[in-house]
């Protein structure tokens, strides 16, 4: 993955040569509202290499969705199809606990540590709030082996104590770590698994299709991932080792990856969720939460200069893409390139979701999702 300037360099030198063909025609089905500007998206599917999408566009009652395949390898999508949509699931994961926040179960300023009885747990985390989990203020960083840690079933407790590297508050530093172990406070307060705690209380309410376990999927209907550099044929990741374990029971000692990437859903439903803070009228939150996860809690730096954080949102201040804020998250996880997000001003939004793309970038923003914010917002939607 290019995460360092060289690599992404390299990356990008190396794609052409290297990386499986998109279609020239890639788009299988569009529906709804006439593209304008459709040769423009085949050119940058193309370009980034994207393998089996769907892309939807929103803006009030106007929509168009398109899905996209690929031969080689093979990738069928369709409008209905689940797709493993990375770390999009922080969105979810705290539009659900500022719900709870509101019910009263949770606290965004009190200290986690309080809400566990295991000793060890209390003490790893002591000082730490849900506010700092949820914004990458914790002090926590994703440890070496933290992968294994998780496919083990190891607690957590253990693997933190050598993970704190920041006093709470002091830095930003982007951690699944960090945002996984806020499951583990749902189920250590609700006494029940995290699968069945988002099932009730988010999925059900606001009508989505979606899950925190793969395994309890067919197959069939989840769009498969590959990386594009280095493309390895026949290394496609349906469901990973983590979803493949159902969630029976709370263990909030162990449960602390699926809240930060692993929710599968369909994109429709995510543009469900995605409504409850576009339109705060939809009443799943309070206006006054959806301000506290828009607010700006957190900057990337000089690496990142147009991007911030704020309660599981990305921000993004770009001029050259919108006048004003784009809200949403990006999803990096075994080769796909996901993006969720709508632009403050218009309240339009762009959904992609992927099983494999360029993940070339512009900072810390995917570049396929920087040119299809771009595509979207200035030149398909600026008539919607």
């Amino acid at each position: 993955m290019p995460t360092t300037r060289l690599k992404n360099t390299l990356y990008r030198l190396a794609l052409p040569f290297a990386a499986p063909k998109c279609p020239t025609h890639p788009f299988s089905s569009v529906s709804g509202r006439q593209l304008a500007c459709l040769r423009e998206l085949e050119i940058l599917f193309r370009r980034h290499h994207v393998l089996g999408a769907a892309l939807l566009l929103t803006s009030g009652e106007n929509n168009a969705i398109l899905c996209s395949s690929s031969e080689n390898p093979k990738h069928i999508s369709r409008p209905e199809m689940y797709f493993r949509v990375a770390s999009i699931t922080k969105t979810a994961t705290a539009i659900l606990t500022l719900s709870l926040v509101e019910q009263g179960l949770l606290d965004l300023d009190a200290p986690v540590s309080d809400c566990f009885t295991d000793a060890s747990a209390r003490e790893v985390l002591k000082g730490i709030t849900l506010r700092q989990l949820l914004s990458h203020r914790s002090g926590i960083v994703d440890p070496p082996g933290l992968a294994s840690a998780l496919e083990d079933n190891a607690a957590f407790p253990s693997l933190l104590s050598h993970a704190r590297r920041h006093s709470p508050g002091e830095a930003f530093v982007y951690s699944n770590f960090g945002f996984g172990l806020v499951g583990c406070v749902l189920e250590s307060i609700l006494n029940e698994p995290l699968g069945r705690i988002f099932e009730h209380r988010l999925f059900t309410p606001l009508g989505m299709n979606a899950t925190l376990e793969g395994c309890l999927l067919p197959s069939r209907d989840i769009m498969p991932v590959v990386r594009v550099l280095p493309y390895r044929p026949n290394a496609a990741v349906t469901v990973t080792t983590l979803g493949s374990r159902p969630l029976l029971s709370p263990d909030p000692l162990r449960h602390f990856g699926h809240t930060a990437g692993s929710l599968y859903t369909d994109i429709e439903s995510l543009q469900k969720m995605l409504d409850v803070l576009i339109r705060p009228d939809i009443g799943f939150l309070s206006p006054s939460s959806v301000e506290q996860m828009k607010r700006k809690h957190a900057s990337y730096g000089e690496l990142s200069p147009s991007l911030s954080y704020g309660l599981g949102l990305l921000r993004i201040e770009d001029p050259s893409l919108s006048d004003g804020v784009i809200y949403g998250h990006q999803g990096f996880a075994y080769g796909c390139v996901d993006g969720a997000f709508w632009e403050a001003s218009t309240r339009r939004s762009v959904i992609l979701l992927n099983g494999g793309a360029s993940e070339a970038r512009t900072g810390r923003l995917g570049l396929l999702n920087r040119d299809i914010i771009a595509w979207a917002f200035r030149k398909e939607m600026i008539s919607w």
